[in-house]
């Protein structure tokens, strides 16, 4: 909540207990007083802060307590005498207003985002790249090339001027709420969000170059919801280009204004048999995994100054890492079957592909969330479910047992990641959507069960802690303490990979 908007909203407060409990002729100079200062209050901070829908109805009831206190303070004559019924509906009104302002206020917070924890100031650049030789197969109008969007995050020299905007452009924030059935005001104030990284800031001189590593938002996502991890990764020497899979994310803006919103949602329906809507997974993570190695393509061009930007030169294409969430995390996978990547992340993502091809062998870091890593330790311990159970889950027998034979075929690629280096873990008190800046922007999204009960600063603290460790020990070849085991700082992170080796059927 920021300040002025809550002395705006405390101010409003004492207006209504002036009103409600003082006498007429003891609150008429008060009011007008308190009531003009309000009136400032709300000025200042439409031009210092900035207006936002969800304090609409403060709005009102600091212009309604203008009006009617300088009305009562400047006629001369006395007001006529107003009905109770009238009074008491009034008073009742003001008072829903401000519990709804109240509400909203702590729904949707305009948050600041962690800072970096890293030695290096961060500077961002956006990408607009069109793969020439790929037709858009999500398109309706189907006579496109793929394009894309990618945000990138780097180490930059200090710099004194403003961060950069969370939201890349608020146009699109209409259709993120639209993603969660929501008004499509209702996240117009992450306009006010501000990033931690300085636009177009040159890259830091303090090395040659540095890592690369190449992040795949999930289903419905977008690139800036992850945002902390890249700047904090950035601000540990990587540069991290973070890829709007177009047409899977929520919406995506190119920069001749067109906005395109998600259509791979209609590959997915209740009405599809396993096979089918396994296929049809397949079908768009061969899509996604083609847009890393496109955009590992653009990032050599980039080195060689085929493509300008003034990262150019700054790239260790030696040491490239992959990670991503949900689907994204599956991308991570599947893409890092290219030789040219080295390690990856898989953050609570199911595989996809996984019959396509022989097992990779590649460290990767599985991070699953409490309900997830659940539901594949029912797979691990050979779980049976009943008829009723289901019928709760509004599944079928055949179904369960083919989500169930490919859970297992992709632990055993699990374990052949741990097998080199890689690691399996999950986290107590997380869930799907802790994994992004979702986790950020209301708590409400917990009371909803959006997210887990274990609080955002905690989980992204943890996150970046293990990212870093990870891409440390593969990129660099440094770190890689918390890879070892259980660490006394983050109790809730529990290493499962032990489990692997006792499932005979993933066993060698």
């Amino acid at each position: 909540m920021r300040l002025l908007e809550l002395l705006l909203f405390l101010s409003n407060i004492g207006l209504f207990v002036l009103t409600v409990l003082f006498k007429k002729a003891w609150r008429r100079i008060p009011v007008y007083m308190l009531s003009g200062s309000a009136s400032l209050l709300l000025v200042i901070h439409w031009t210092v802060e900035g207006y936002r829908a969800q304090l609409f109805f403060l709005y009102c009831i600091t212009i309604i307590f203008l009006a009617t206190s300088s009305y009562s303070y400047f006629k001369k004559s006395s007001p006529k005498r107003v009905p109770r019924f009238l009074l008491g509906s009034a008073y009742t009104a003001i008072a829903l207003m401000l519990v709804v302002s109240a509400g909203l206020m702590y729904a949707f917070p305009v948050f600041k985002l962690p800072e970096p924890t890293g030695e290096f100031k961060v500077g961002t650049q956006t990408f607009h790249f069109v793969d020439t030789h790929r037709e858009e197969i999500y398109d309706e109008a189907k006579d496109g090339k793929r394009e894309l969007m990618v945000q990138v995050w780097y180490p930059a020299q200090a710099d004194t001027g403003k961060y950069a905007p969370f939201i890349p452009d608020t146009r699109i924030l209409r259709y993120m709420a639209a993603n969660y059935g929501l008004p499509r005001f209702t996240f117009q104030h992450l306009k006010y969000v501000s990033s931690h990284a300085y636009l177009r800031a040159k890259v830091s001189s303090a090395q040659a170059s540095y890592p690369l590593i190449l992040a795949n938002p999930g289903f419905g996502s977008s690139r800036f919801l992850h945002t902390t991890q890249a700047e904090n990764l950035a601000s540990h020497g990587y540069i991290v280009a973070v890829i709007d899979h177009t047409y899977n994310t929520f919406a995506t803006e190119f920069p001749d204004g067109r906005i395109t919103t998600s259509t791979t949602n209609d590959l997915f329906s209740p009405d599809h048999d396993y096979r089918t809507e396994s296929g049809n997974r397949d079908k768009l993570g061969t899509v996604l995994t083609d847009d890393v190695a496109f955009v590992l393509d653009q990032f050599e061009l980039i080195q060689s100054g085929q493509v300008p930007s003034h990262i150019r030169g700054s790239i260790d294409l030696r040491r490239v890492g992959v990670f991503g969430h949900s689907i994204g995390g599956a991308t991570a996978y599947d893409a890092a079957y290219d030789p040219r990547i080295a390690a990856g992340i898989d953050f609570d993502g199911g595989l996809y592909r996984l019959r396509d091809r022989e097992g990779m062998r590649k460290p990767f870091l599985f991070i699953n969330s409490e309900s997830e890593f659940a539901r594949l330790k029912t797979v691990m311990d050979n779980r049976i479910y009943t008829d009723e159970e289901l019928k709760h889950m509004g599944s079928t027998r055949e179904w369960m047992d083919q989500v169930t034979e490919d859970k297992k075929l992709e632990l055993k690629r699990i374990r052949e990641s741990v097998d080199i280096g890689g690691q399996f873990l999950y986290i107590d008190n997380m869930e799907h959507l802790n994994f992004t800046d979702v986790q950020f922007i209301s708590p409400i999204f917990k009371m909803l069960g959006i997210t887990g009960e274990i609080s955002p600063s905690r989980a992204n603290t943890m996150l970046n802690a293990y990212m870093l460790d990870f891409f440390d020990k593969y990129l660099k070849n440094q770190g890689g303490s918390l890879m070892k085991g259980p660490d006394s700082r983050f109790p809730e992170v529990k290493f499962v990979a032990p489990l692997l080796y006792t499932m005979e059927s993933i066993k060698k």
